[in-house]
């Protein structure tokens, strides 16, 4: 009966042991990091604009390099396209515009949720090679802005001949 009750007792604790789960004090770390990250991200979505309208939000930006030249783009909902300001100095360049804020809400209506961001917003970046400055082309359409900007003949790639001497 002791040998049976021993054998039992084995296979619960293999049993326990098998479904337990090492404690990883990492793991947890990083979960709480994901949720907190998440919680301001939301609060900052939610907020931005709306708090100081000298406050300046930062524009998301793709930029491409290719052997002649950089294409950028950004997307500018809403913005107008004379309301859109394009600089290049010194390889720096910089995109300010200004998304207009939504309509006031009606009398008996009421906001359960408003993440769409507003206000003025500027992004720079420089540029690791020169640009023509003269050769940039800027498009937009759909609330998408496209940049095109040619590098300088310097700073284009080049191919050089290797001359084979006899001795």
């Amino acid at each position: 009966m002791k040998q049976r009750h021993k054998k039992t007792v084995r296979l619960l604790e293999e049993k326990i042991m098998s479904t337990l789960i090492r404690w990883n004090p990492v793991r947890e770390i990083s979960a709480m990091e994901r949720m907190l990250n998440s919680m301001i991200e939301d609060r900052t979505r939610a907020i931005r604009g709306t708090v100081d309208d000298t406050a300046t939000g930062t524009l998301a930006l793709d930029v491409i390099e290719t052997g002649i030249g950089y294409t950028v783009t950004t997307t500018l909902p809403g913005v107008n396209a004379d309301d859109i300001k394009i600089n290049l100095h010194e390889d720096v360049l910089t995109i300010t515009a200004e998304i207009p804020q939504p309509a006031d809400q009606k009398e008996g209506e009421r906001v359960l949720l408003r993440e769409r961001t507003w206000g003025k917003f500027s992004r720079s970046v420089r540029l690791p090679n020169a640009v023509k400055g003269d050769g940039v082309e800027a498009n937009y359409q759909d609330g998408v802005l496209h940049l095109t900007l040619p590098k300088t003949e310097n700073a284009q790639p080049r191919t050089i001949p290797v001359k084979a001497t006899k001795a």
